[in-house]
């Protein structure tokens, strides 16, 4: 019975050290600039106007630079196009096992002292993808009483 409550506890010792272990190689590799190159809407093909991220225009953010910070999970990104404004915009963010393999970004909106000016909003965003050179962020929102999903490609 004592061998089989050890064997118990390391596997769980084992099995929660191998979750943090990919989130924190995540975080790394998320470390530096991309740049969101599409926004797109699979499996919809209605023209839609699409605000994400605190009201900010679909079309301001497509072009958009974005740095992430991982040693203290701060970033920032500049809206990119006409009518857009270049103000820097500041966020907090982590990742989260979501299951199996599954992950998501959380993303707090900040001021520039990366203090929340919305008390405890903020977006859950599953992360579908993500390598050395290429991200893939998920939403599935409820539009018209059907899913909607919303994706956002980056490059680095």
């Amino acid at each position: 019975m004592k061998k089989i409550a050890v064997l118990i506890l390391s596997m769980v010792f084992l099995l929660s050290c191998g979750s943090s272990r990919v989130v924190n190689e995540a975080r790394e590799t998320m470390r530096g600039d991309w740049q969101l190159t599409s926004i797109t809407y699979p499996g919809n093909n209605q023209n839609v106007q699409v605000s994400l991220l605190d009201n900010v225009p679909a079309s301001c953010l497509e072009g958009s630079t974005w740095n992430f910070i991982s040693n203290n999970n701060t970033g920032s990104y500049i809206p990119s196009g006409m009518n857009c404004g270049s103000d820097t915009r500041f966020f907090i963010w982590s990742i989260e096992e979501a299951g199996m393999s599954s992950y998501d970004l959380m993303f707090k909106p900040t001021n520039s002292d990366h203090k929340s000016e919305m008390g405890n909003k903020g977006y859950r965003i599953n992360l579908t993808q993500l390598s050395g050179s290429q991200m893939t962020w998920e939403q599935i929102v409820n539009f018209e009483g059907k899913p909607f999903t919303i994706r956002m490609n980056f490059n680095k």
